[in-house]
């Protein structure tokens, strides 16, 4: 059962407390045309690889903002995030470089979705403008903009991506 339960009891009386989550009903695809088609399905297929990892990245942030808040300089604070920044790489690395580009440029819009800012923005708020702009330019040859926005409501390809991630995050597909 989906959801979360518990049990009441009042007056000697037991009784099942079912909480239920949120879902959302789509209608079904109508596809225009193959390549309509086909990009939907690729799209479900980059999200269910990627989205596993923006929703870590996305919980890796949080903490580490608010443990780096605890630190007293700027100075330790640099630190740690150059000895995270190297722990991560060394952790992720050999699974990023079998992504494909396209789930690349996945994994940068669901980054957005999830933090609601720019992969090129949360690595200027840790690491600089510099290493920003170092990534951005090293993104920019492999065919990844680190600066992609997000807007479901004003994007056609990201109104099918939010439709995936949400179908996925239920259980759909």
């Amino acid at each position: 059962m989906r959801g979360r339960y518990h049990f009441v009891t009042e007056q000697g009386d037991t009784a099942l407390m079912v909480v239920l989550n949120n879902i959302t009903v789509y209608p079904p695809m109508r596809f225009k045309s193959k390549k309509q088609e086909k990009f939907y399905w690729r799209t479900v297929r980059d999200v269910k690889r990627t989205l596993p990892y923006a929703k870590l990245i996305a919980e890796t942030l949080l903490e580490t903002y608010e443990y780096i808040e605890t630190f007293p300089t700027q100075k330790e604070r640099e630190e740690y995030l150059a000895r995270m920044e190297k722990e991560i790489f060394k952790q992720y690395k050999p699974v990023l470089k079998r992504f494909t580009r396209s789930q690349g440029q996945m994994l940068v819009k669901l980054i957005n979705r999830e933090t609601n800012q720019s992969s090129y923005n949360i690595i200027k708020a840790f690491l600089g403008s510099f290493r920003a702009g170092f990534w951005q330019t090293f993104g920019h040859f492999f065919g990844v903009n680190l600066k992609t926005g997000y807007k479901p409501d004003k994007d056609d390809k990201d109104a099918v991506i939010e439709r995936v991630c949400v179908l996925v995050e239920q259980g759909m597909l």
